[in-house]
């Protein structure tokens, strides 16, 4: 892997970036409550709490070091999650990266699976149905994929976000 300094300038970052772009626009006019970065409760936005969906993003290894890049630039430590003193009466599986008020920390270089995973309240333009163009994402994925293998050679699987963001 390249040194973090060289990151934001790495051939690597913009193929990502480019892919995602890809995604964006493939997913472009559907919306979920979690889509615009700033639902603010696990009723507003289920897809953020694991727990709810059932479902985390595994991130490759080139968007991990995004992701890392991201927290860095906001000074996001890892950390383990959140203990209450008192235990809580539903535990949801909150996505480490949200804030204190539910939105996304790390927005703009979110994972793919978070990109393109919309809940049951998706919807696509003026409340129809949801169009999620499976395929095409399915072909991106698999070129994020091909993309991190080349990346990172030695850790060519993807991981569940919560352990990947976990302090060693």
């Amino acid at each position: 892997m390249r040194p973090n300094s060289a990151w934001p300038q790495s051939p690597e970052r913009a193929k990502l970036l480019a892919l995602y772009a890809e995604a964006d626009a493939c997913v472009s006019g559907n919306t979920c409550t979690c889509s615009d970065g700033a639902a603010r409760a696990a009723e507003e936005a289920p897809c953020c709490h694991f727990a709810i969906t059932g479902r985390e993003p595994h991130p490759t290894a080139v968007e991990l070091k995004e992701v890392r890049h991201a927290m860095r630039g906001l000074s996001i430590r890892k950390t383990r999650p959140k203990r209450l003193p008192l235990a809580p009466l539903r535990d949801l599986g909150s996505c480490p990266l949200l804030s204190d008020d539910g939105s996304c920390r790390i927005y703009a270089s979110r994972p793919f699976g978070c990109r393109t995973f919309f809940c049951g309240h998706a919807e696509g333009p003026f409340g129809a149905p949801a169009a999620i163009p499976r395929a095409n994402l399915l072909e991106i994925g698999r070129r994020i994929a091909d993309l991190s293998a080349r990346f990172a050679p030695e850790d060519p699987h993807p991981r569940p976000l919560t352990r990947a963001l976990r302090p060693r």
